[in-house]
């Protein structure tokens, strides 16, 4: 009998419009897994905001944080792996950042814990992110004059919102930085650009390659909606996308279901597993 694993996007794909898990959702998945079946999700947000927004969910395999930046163990609360950006990189990153007037957030793995440091809260996502995760963890998020300073082992990920030309430019220069891979898509909620910078050995396909080798999975179906789940698909055996997915991703995928607000992932399920 094959050993199946099953691993979601969130946003725009598990998650409804809200974003949220649906109570339909967490019934059908929360039911399978108690049946046997293993789930898990790939998604670009951090350890800050995936976890309590899936907190309805029995997930049962260690989920893909930062666009498979880190592989996060749920229930032991701990990181299993993470992908950290060689310090010339960060350096470099961060020098592109500056040369184009954009701010970023910084992310970096210190001891175990997750934090994010930032210079200046320049678009209202920003504001709006930092402000909340302030209140609800007052450690993880740190104001900095100089970002520069911190361009050690110890950083995972940059990421920052904006408009499309304004942040074009700083993608273009860190496709020519050594060590570095970058994701540039679309928000599915507030119509900003987000720009991603995160080591080259990081990607949703290469976190899914670690769950197959580490837990001895025979089979992964994967299901997403936009750009950076390409990766994800690569890497999976049965690619699904959503009914609200961009035509790229239902170009690649083997099967379309229905939309993320009609938990189109969850009624696949109840039909499909076995």
């Amino acid at each position: 009998m094959k050993k199946t694993l099953y691993v979601s996007d969130l946003d725009g794909t598990l998650l409804s419009p809200a974003p949220a898990i649906t109570e339909r959702t967490a019934s059908v998945i929360n039911s399978l897994i108690a049946k046997g079946m293993n789930f898990t999700f790939a998604t670009a947000r951090s350890v800050y905001s995936a976890i309590p927004i899936t907190s309805a969910l029995d997930i049962n395999v260690p989920c893909l944080l930062m666009n498979g930046v880190s592989v996060y163990d749920i229930a032991a609360k701990a990181y299993i792996n993470s992908e950290f950006i060689p310090p010339e990189a960060s350096a470099e990153v961060l020098r592109s950042f500056e040369r184009h007037g954009i701010h970023c957030f910084m992310y970096r793995i210190e001891d175990g814990v997750l934090i994010c440091y930032y210079s200046e809260l320049t678009t209202k996502v920003m504001r709006s992110f930092a402000e909340v995760r302030k209140h609800e963890y007052k450690k993880p998020f740190v104001q900095l004059d100089r970002l520069a300073d911190m361009a050690d082992g110890c950083t995972v990920y940059f990421t920052t919102t904006g408009h499309y030309e304004d942040l074009l430019p700083v993608k273009l220069e860190a496709e020519t930085i050594a060590g570095v891979d970058t994701a540039f898509y679309l928000d599915v909620y507030n119509g900003e650009w987000y720009l991603e910078i995160f080591s080259h050995k990081a990607s949703k396909a290469n976190g899914i390659r670690l769950l197959r080798e580490r837990y001895g999975f025979d089979e992964v179906v994967a299901f997403g909606d936009n750009l950076n789940d390409l990766s994800m698909f690569g890497a999976a055996d049965v690619r699904i996308a959503v009914g609200n997915a961009k035509e790229e991703l239902k170009a690649a995928a083997d099967i379309v279901i229905g939309t993320n607000d009609d938990n189109g992932v969850a009624e696949w399920l109840v039909s499909a597993y076995r």
